[in-house]
């Protein structure tokens, strides 16, 4: 059976906790949103037929989304094809969300030395087509606790 761990780690999902918690402490660090909650339900649907989904984070006050992945390339450099669908997952869920809200996708800096992008620039060039106009993807890099827009979203 192949183990699919980070090298070192017992558990992915601590893992993605873990970059939760920066996530939350850079936004409140910033000061840019106010009554930031964890695990935040907006009904989403394609119809008149409504079911909560939860957002890593959000705001009725801000009007914000934010997802949360902390993804990184292979070990080798090759392209992570089933984290990538989860974030194609996330950018249906931002799709079918309110447009009254503002949509992060918070993401790891992720760099390998066989690429000369990041995961969420090469994810940004390869699937525009599926990013919603109004998401900003932001790139976290947890060395210098710095986050960058690799796409900026706009209100549609």
């Amino acid at each position: 059976m192949t183990n699919f761990q980070r090298k070192g780690i017992s558990s992915n999902s601590k893992v993605g906790k873990d970059f939760e918690a920066l996530a939350y402490a850079y936004f409140i660090k910033i000061g840019s949103l106010s009554n930031l909650m964890p695990s935040y339900a907006v009904p989403l649907g394609t119809g008149d037929a409504k079911k909560n989904h939860r957002f890593d984070f959000g705001s009725e006050e801000s009007k914000v989304l934010i997802e949360c992945k902390s993804h990184n390339w292979t070990i080798t450099g090759n392209i992570p094809s089933a984290k990538l669908t989860m974030w194609n997952e996330a950018m249906y869920y931002f799709h079918l969300a309110p447009s009254v809200y503002q949509k992060i996708f918070f993401v790891l800096e992720a760099r390998h030395s066989r690429r000369r992008e990041t995961l969420a620039e090469y994810y940004v060039h390869t699937n525009q087509h599926l990013i919603p106009r109004d998401v900003s993807i932001i790139e976290y890099d947890t060395i210098s606790n710095t986050a960058n827009y690799v796409k900026r979203g706009f209100a549609l």
